[in-house]
């Protein structure tokens, strides 16, 4: 499951501080391109677009993979939407579709204001023998991985790596608790001014809860203390924004990178933070 996990992890890092009335003030449209690489070589990306349109959100995922010379291949389009909460992200629905080689399917999850309502996944997945069962409590407050965007994004925007986030992916209920592990230099793109001087590095603990099996990967990964997310501030824009998320497996590292973040407030001002020529 590492990979569904890694492109969890990176779905979940915009993060924005509240407004003073206790309404969160996002911004209208954010979109962001990111390049996945594994040991330093190239094997896909992952697109993502988060729309508000007055109390509503859509976001949109869209992650392709492709490895070993192209023996192996992958592609998720993800979509979820639901209502802007005060405190938290309301989901209504989350879908995704999948194709890749050796299994192709889609999942289907709804919320109610309790948590999750209803799960299913196309062709079922057989429970292993192995496998640590759900249990009713882990459906209760759970998101699925692109609300946990939003979940962020009402959190501290003084203190980004302060989080806790409660996730279910149609299969697998986990945490990630985020900590504060230090400040790097930010990139400088050249012909952009006003950029920010560092980003705030995050550590990310992964902690499955039911739905899995503890595999030698799912192990490392729980365990591991090189999980991280940098974030990058955007001046002027009460912003920040994923630049680097870096997930340690067995084999290597899985990193991906942003090449290129735009931002749109509610004035239909554009902000392009990264990408631009």
């Amino acid at each position: 499951m590492v990979w569904p996990a890694a492109l969890s992890i990176a779905a979940l890092c915009f993060s924005h501080s509240p407004a003073k009335s206790g309404q969160p003030r996002l911004p209208a449209r954010v979109s962001a391109v990111y390049a996945i690489t594994f040991n330093g070589f190239n094997i896909g990306s992952f697109k993502f677009d988060f729309k508000v349109d007055g109390k509503r959100y859509t976001l949109d995922g869209d992650a392709e993979l492709s490895a070993l010379l192209g023996a192996f291949k992958w592609r998720g389009i993800s979509r979820t939407s639901g209502k802007v909460g005060r405190k938290r992200p309301k989901p209504s629905r989350y879908l995704m579709s999948f194709k890749g080689t050796g299994r192709s399917g889609s999942i289907k999850v709804g919320f109610d204001r309790k948590g999750v309502k209803s799960a299913s996944i196309v062709p079922p997945i057989p429970v292993a023998a192995d496998e640590i069962p759900l249990q009713p409590n882990h459906l209760q407050g759970a998101i699925d991985p692109l609300s946990a965007v939003m979940a962020l994004s009402l959190g501290s925007g003084t203190r980004p790596c302060a989080q806790k986030l409660s996730i279910f992916d149609g299969k697998q209920r986990f945490d990630l608790k985020l900590s504060y592990r230090g400040q790097k230099a930010a990139p400088q793109v050249p012909g952009q001014s006003g950029l920010a001087k560092s980003m705030t590095v995050c550590s990310v603990h992964y902690q499955p809860l039911g739905g899995y099996r503890m595999t030698s990967t799912t192990k490392q990964l729980s365990q591991s203390d090189g999980l991280e997310i940098a974030m990058l501030p955007v001046p002027g824009a009460n912003f920040a924004v994923p630049h680097e998320i870096r997930i340690p497996t067995s084999y290597g590292s899985i990193v991906l990178l942003a090449e290129k973040i735009h931002i749109m407030d509610r004035h239909r001002r554009r902000l392009a933070l990264l990408g631009v020529r």
